[in-house]
Formats: C-alpha cells, sequence, structure tokens
C-alpha cells in the first residue's frame, strides 16, 4: 500500500467509526424525543398514536378543573379543539384555570391524555414559545406586549 491509499483507508475508518457513533446515538435517544402538539394536532388523530410520549400544551379551560386528592381532571384547550387531561400529582403553584399550561404524558384508549408531568407558566408575562406561536395563530391568547396591537 501506498501512501495516499493509507491515509484513505485511515480517513475511511475515522469516518466509519464517526457514522457508527452518531447511529448508536440516535438509536439511544429515539425513545428520548418528546414532541409538542396543540389540542387540534391531537384531536385529529393522524399524528399521535395511543401511548406515544409526547407534551400537549394549551389553556386550562375555565370551569374543567376538577380535583379528588392528588387526581386532577381538566381540559386544555387552543381554542377549537379540546383535550380532557388526568394528572395523578402534585400540581404546579401557579396551575389554574385561565392559564398556559404543558402536559407530557399519553393518550390512552380512550381518547384521554394520562399526564406524567405538569408545567405552568411562572409568571404573568411568560408563556413558552412552542405554545404562545400555536396559541397567537389562533388569536386565543395575547402576551403583554400584544395588548395594545389588538
Amino acid at each position: 500500500m501506498t501512501r495516499k491509499q493509507k491515509r484513505f483507508a485511515g480517513i475511511g475508518i475515522i469516518g466509519a467509526v464517526i457514522c457508527l457513533a452518531l447511529l448508536l446515538v440516535s438509536i439511544a435517544l429515539r425513545d428520548e424525543i418528546v414532541f409538542f402538539y396543540d389540542p387540534t394536532e391531537v384531536v385529529s388523530g393522524n399524528k399521535v398514536a395511543p401511548g406515544q410520549n409526547f407534551r400537549i400544551g394549551g389553556l386550562v379551560q375555565d370551569g374543567s378543573v376538577e380535583k379528588n386528592d392528588t387526581k386532577i381532571n381538566f381540559i386544555v384547550t387552543d381554542g377549537e379543539s379540546e383535550v380532557p387531561v388526568s394528572f395523578d400529582g402534585i400540581l404546579p403553584d401557579l396551575f389554574r384555570e385561565g392559564q398556559g399550561v404543558i402536559a407530557e404524558g399519553a393518550m390512552d384508549t380512550e381518547g384521554r391524555f394520562i399526564a406524567q408531568n405538569i408545567l405552568a407558566k411562572h409568571d404573568e408575562n411568560y408563556i413558552p414559545k412552542e405554545l404562545e406561536g400555536v396559541l397567537k395563530d389562533k388569536e386565543v391568547w395575547k402576551g403583554a406586549n400584544d395588548e395594545g396591537n389588538s
């Protein structure tokens, strides 16, 4: 083998090792990826399969919160569609009706979202970027900077 062939073989081996490492990392992270959907996308039924982990975001519908010890049922809406949510655990202190919320979990076979984690906004001017865009597009939520523009 000439020097040039040895160099190309070395580069090829390094390239193969890097590709293998990327493949292994992507396989390991495949189950950790959690997608975000709004209630309209969830209700349409073609994006989410029962049992698939994802995040749903929207506003907690007024009058929909039902508490029974640590079991909480409520409805998340984006102004167009509604998804019932069940959560068994302690809610964030700022969780309340009419406020933005993101829930992480999976749909059951009856169309109810079973949340494993609830995230609520931390002050009156903050809402997660992914949720803000969805709600603004549907004219359901206006941020502190948008109130003078209506």
